[in-house]
């Protein structure tokens, strides 16, 4: 157990934000803090940082209590917007996917598809106020006799909407390349052949992960900044894995650690919560989410200190050829270097793409920043931590 000269807590530090004593400060921020003066010094000085991330998260979608009607229906297929939504849930329940496209898309049979619309695009319409046509279908029973409704509904008509999403705030993520010979598209973008561009996803210095990398105050029951209101870490994310190589700094050099995040879609705005179509891939939602970090003893001021020059993450070859026996790992590369717009990749120089965005990251750490400033926002207790 280490000992820390600096201690705080939860309730001191909300006491502070009730009485506007508190100092907040973004995670870029406290990097020259931290510089300047030291993990402990820091430490006494800073109470909260706020962190934020704006990029597609595939892994999200919203539950739905759309209603009974009259007669009652229990519905067993849902659609929204001709999107399919998941029935087998209870009468009027249904949960939409971010991924799911609208039913009559050609896919990618005209190649590659464009994927205009699907479930994604129905949650930022939802939150935007605009109507969306609802239809479900039922078999019938003594109870629920209605075999069919479609109605024109606002996410105001809905008396239930929860944003729900299973996997996001993904703690770090691949850089993505393409060694063969034709363009090829995938959830990281369109990626060019003969190595053309490299594609990463992350904030960096500002990704909510990386400044609590072995989650000391990340848990179940953490308050964040979700679509624009507030959301809450309720478990964590698929695919959580923590069991990776670290750097020094305890920060993963390689996909690794997610949260499973929720919060009521009626509280949110379409600004943080935006369909988005991957060509030739698919539909997803980009999701703004911001955590804010107690700054609870000096080891956690040093974890908020990191910087892009000291967060690693692998270069991977997303070509798919099976009778290939290449290497499809080419080494590690610093979000400093990739936020270069320009990187290094077996002796030729490739164009860096960002599919997150650093502004809007920037954003969401500011806003959260004021709301904890103004009292607005206070932190929620981790009642469990989570799997390192």
């Amino acid at each position: 157990m280490k000992k820390f000269k600096v201690q705080k807590t939860y309730t001191e530090i909300n006491e502070k934000i009730k009485t506007g004593d508190v100092v907040v400060v973004t995670a870029e921020e406290m990097i020259d803090i931290v510089k300047e003066n030291g993990s402990e010094a820091a430490a006494r000085e800073v109470d909260v940082v706020t962190t934020g991330t704006f990029a597609p998260m595939c892994s999200s979608g919203v539950f739905i209590n759309f209603g009974h009607s009259q007669p009652p229906i229990k519905a067993s297929q849902v659609s929204l917007n001709n999107v399919s939504a998941y029935g087998g849930i209870a009468a009027v329940d249904c949960y939409m996917g971010a991924t799911e496209p609208c039913m009559d898309d050609p896919l990618n049979k005209a190649y590659p598809g464009e994927f205009n619309y699907g479930g994604g695009h129905v949650i930022q319409d939802l939150v935007a106020g605009k109507k969306i046509t609802l239809k479900a279908t039922g078999y019938g029973t003594d109870c629920y006799p209605n075999r069919s409704i479609e109605r024109k509904v606002t996410l105001s008509d809905l008396p239930m909407a929860t944003l729900c999403n299973p996997r996001n705030a993904y703690q770090n993520y691949n850089c993505a390349i393409n060694t063969g010979n034709r363009t090829i598209y995938t959830y990281m973008g369109v990626l060019k052949p003969n190595s053309g561009n490299a594609n990463y996803c992350s904030a960096g210095q500002l990704s909510p992960l990386f400044n609590d990398p072995l989650f000391k105050t990340i848990g179940i029951g953490t308050r964040i900044f979700l679509g624009g209101a507030t959301g809450y870490v309720t478990f964590y994310g698929t695919q959580h894995n923590p069991k990776v190589e670290r750097a020094p700094n305890d920060t993963p050099m390689r996909p690794s650690g997610t949260l499973f995040v929720m919060g009521d879609l009626k509280q949110m705005n379409d600004r943080w919560l935006m369909g988005i179509s991957i060509l030739g891939y698919g539909c997803s939602l980009a999701v703004g989410l911001g955590i804010p970090i107690p700054i609870l003893n000096e080891e956690m001021a040093q974890y908020t200190a990191v910087s892009d020059d000291n967060l690693f993450t692998q270069i991977v070859d997303y070509f798919q050829d099976n009778t290939s026996q290449k290497n499809k790992n080419h080494g590690r590369i610093s979000y400093a270097e990739l936020k270069s717009g320009e990187i290094t990749v077996d002796g030729k120089k490739i164009q860096t793409v960002p599919l997150s965005s650093m502004v809007r990251a920037r954003e969401i750490a500011g806003t959260l920043k004021k709301w904890i400033q103004d009292g607005s926002f206070l932190l929620g207790t981790p009642q469990e931590t989570l799997p390192v």
